[in-house]
């Protein structure tokens, strides 16, 4: 098992274009901030450099938690993380619970062991911890040392986050799992790598990964993945934790579609579970919102969720999703990956205009994320920013989109200049901000 790992993980880091170096990250001026540790040589410590970088909501007076986006293995994976704390969507999340938005780079050499850092019990627990701790005293916002986390991880970094999830289960609200997982099977001979605790079961996961994972696609690098992914979900569900798996029909390890689905999943557990007072522990999850519907790899029709107490299949090889809401999206998802949105997204504002040069400010749809802007000149269109969008794993987007589901660098700004302005006349400006399902700002 723990060879299958090591094989998949190196195959995962071998996908990722080279980004930006370790050495040249982008500027963390508040309300980013960042602290930096180099490698441990101490026995049980981090073997690679790591920094953290935490946005955090403008206006924030006491910090109800913290979401982490843990890239995934590779230098290519790790250095991409480099921009996961600037991501408009992710921000709208964050800003919306009042939590910091924490992106960790492990600065892991290429062909490295990815273990060493994501298994979280090599160190990287404790560093995270100790960036915590740091980051709060910095920020001046000290109870960002014990506030609870929702994680989120893609492929080495869905190892490190249910990993998590099983060493702190009262630190953790929910836990999103993407292509990764944490091992719970005794190897031949040997103790399981994990152990799973009552505290652990009531932790609400989703694991997701894509169906060229080994779920209708049966080969290929990848095809170990959702082996690793059933064990996982086989000894959970079967303690009765409230776990999820939604196969992605249209990928493979990539991120593609799935923060239109991760994104609303997280909202609605958290909405469940911070307290409303700071430092108390997190609120047990309603049981009686949940749907359940039968366990979908692609194979059969998709069965819709009904409420839990109307579920007569097996429990054990059911899917838990937190709510009515979250199970409609998750039949779309699961499907075609085109999960809907009926809502248009914020406005911009802070429109400046400085002679044919316009900037301004935009916060993302939390449901659908930001597509690009529409700019009216005179009430009469102008152009769109980006003429046109780019994503090559799934909707395009404003910021566009690496493969392990952060903006690419460098990082697209709101600006756009007017080079058909007519001199010496004043013109009057509007725009517009269009979600990633076509919804447009009013």
């Amino acid at each position: 098992m723990r060879y299958s790992l090591l094989l998949f993980f190196a195959l995962a880091g071998s996908l990722f274009a080279q980004t930006a170096p370790y050495d040249s990250p982008l500027p963390a001026d508040p309300p980013y901030f960042r602290v930096r540790y180099e490698a441990s040589t101490a026995p049980g410590g981090l073997a690679y450099p790591v920094n953290y970088t935490v946005w955090l909501p403008p206006g924030v007076k006491v910090l109800r938690g913290l979401i982490v986006h843990q890239h995934g293995c590779g230098e290519g994976s790790c250095k991409s993380g480099q921009t996961g704390a600037f991501d408009l969507q992710w921000q709208a999340l964050a800003k919306k619970h009042g939590c910091a938005l924490m992106s960790p780079v492990y600065e892991q050499p290429e062909k490295a062991n990815c273990q060493l850092w994501c298994d979280p019990r090599n160190g990287s627990d404790a560093a995270f911890q100790k960036s915590l701790a740091d980051l709060g005293a910095k920020s001046g916002h000290p109870e960002l040392a014990t506030a609870p986390w929702a994680l989120w991880g893609h492929s080495g970094g869905g190892h490190w986050a249910g990993g998590m999830v099983l060493l702190h289960p009262e630190r953790i609200a929910a836990a999103w799992l993407r292509s990764g997982v944490p091992p719970v099977k005794a190897a031949e001979g040997k103790p399981a790598s994990y152990t799973i605790s009552e505290e652990a079961l009531k932790v609400p996961v989703m694991c997701n990964l894509g169906t060229k994972e080994g779920v209708t696609v049966k080969d290929g690098r990848f095809a170990g993945g959702w082996a690793g992914v059933e064990t996982f979900f086989d000894a959970m569900r079967a303690k009765g934790a409230l776990i999820g798996v939604a196969v992605d029909p249209l990928t493979a390890h990539e991120c593609g579609n799935q923060r239109y689905l991760a994104i609303p999943w997280l909202d609605a557990c958290l909405s469940a579970r911070l307290p409303e007072k700071n430092g108390d522990p997190l609120r047990t999850m309603p049981t009686s919102d949940a749907q359940l519907a039968p366990l979908y790899t692609g194979e059969a029709e998709i069965i819709a969720p009904v409420p839990a107490g109307k579920f007569t299949g097996a429990l054990e090889e059911s899917v838990w999703l937190p709510n009515e809401a979250i199970g409609k999206a998750w039949a779309q998802y699961v499907k075609d990956t085109a999960v809907t949105d009926t809502t248009p997204p914020p406005a911009p504002t802070n429109l400046q205009v400085k002679g044919n040069e316009l900037t301004w400010e935009s916060e993302a749809d939390l449901e659908s994320g930001l597509a690009g802007f529409i700019i009216e000149r005179d009430g009469q269109f102008l152009a769109n920013v980006p003429e046109k969008g780019k994503n090559p794993f799934g909707r395009p987007l404003f910021q566009n989109l690496q493969y392990s589901d952060t903006p690419a660098q460098p990082l697209v700004q709101m600006r756009f200049t007017d080079t058909s302005a007519e001199e010496g006349k004043t013109h009057r400006y509007r725009v517009i901000a269009v979600n990633t399902v076509g919804l447009k700002s009013n």
